[in-house]
């Protein structure tokens, strides 16, 4: 009876010891790799996925440090570090393109994903295509004058481009860029799938580059795309007829420096109120065909 009154309290014993170690003795949580984000004057963007076009999360200041779970292949991108087609995995479970990031050792690749068994997709009720036809009634309130000099190359919604929702004045790079009639600027954005608005684009890389909207009397919006750098205007500012507001360049789905501009009738600018720019601008006493 003692000895089996021994054997128990041995047990007890490793137990309780057990339960001091907590679950990490069990299965020890797999470290994280630090890092440094290494992005000179500005700011890295965390994105939601391993590609320059997903949702942006946040961004980090040069010097930020980082905790790196994993990395996966994405889009190549050429950084201040190292040319890479890695992305990082962080701890938060957003991405940074490793190009950006220095370490001492590189992180462990990511896990490939379980195998998910596909169900039967229900059979898809065919969808109704909408008809897109120019709205009419937009008319040009004011002075207003031509984006850049020069005509127009590349019509609107043209047979061999239905899609073409404005026209492309071609114009040589760093051709300043004038704002047709006075408004307000309404869009500044940098839309590409490649890695930056800030370097040449090309017909593989979806995206309008650096673009300005500016919404004019009338409730008119004007569109301006493939700027060469980030627009001459902010968001909010008043501009007047002819103002510049960039300079021509060839980012995101271009094959050379042009601009590619558009008239919307209606806020916010769709393909359901896109107008013919030729007609419009002759309209308005500023032609570009």
């Amino acid at each position: 009876m003692r000895r089996r009154l021994t054997v128990l309290g041995a047990a007890a014993a490793a137990t309780v010891a057990l339960a001091a170690l907590g679950p990490a003795a069990a299965v020890a949580a797999p470290a994280s790799v630090p890092g440094t984000v290494s992005s000179g004057k500005v700011k890295l963007t965390v994105r939601s996925a391993p590609t320059a076009a997903s949702a942006p999360v946040t961004t980090l200041r040069n010097g930020a440090k980082l905790a790196i779970a994993c990395w996966v292949r994405g889009p190549k991108t050429k950084g201040r570090v190292r040319t890479t087609d890695r992305w990082d995995r962080l701890t938060s479970g957003a991405y940074v393109s490793d190009a950006y990031v220095s370490r001492r050792k590189p992180p462990p690749a990511c896990p490939a994903p379980a195998p998910v068994t596909p169900t039967p997709a229900p059979t898809p009720t065919p969808a109704v295509t909408p008809v897109i036809v120019p709205p009419a009634g937009a008319v040009p309130v004011g002075p207003w004058v031509g984006p850049v000099p020069g005509k127009g190359t590349s019509g609107f919604r043209t047979v061999s481009r239905p899609a073409h929702d404005g026209i492309d004045i071609m114009a040589a790079r760093g051709t300043p860029i004038h704002a047709t009639a006075a408004g307000t600027v309404i869009t500044v954005v940098c839309n590409t799938s490649g890695p930056s608005c800030d370097v040449d684009g090309s017909p593989g890389i979806k995206g309008c580059g650096w673009y300005v909207e500016i919404h004019h009397a009338g409730d008119i919006v004007t569109r301006y795309c493939h700027l060469v750098r980030r627009p001459d205007v902010t968001v909010g500012q008043q501009v007047t007829a002819g103002q510049t507001i960039g300079s021509v360049g060839t980012s995101g789905n271009s094959s050379g420096p042009h601009l590619h501009f558009e008239v919307h009738y209606g806020r916010p600018a769709t393909r359901l109120n896109a107008v013919d720019p030729v007609p419009f601008m002759k309209a308005a006493g500023a032609p570009v065909a």
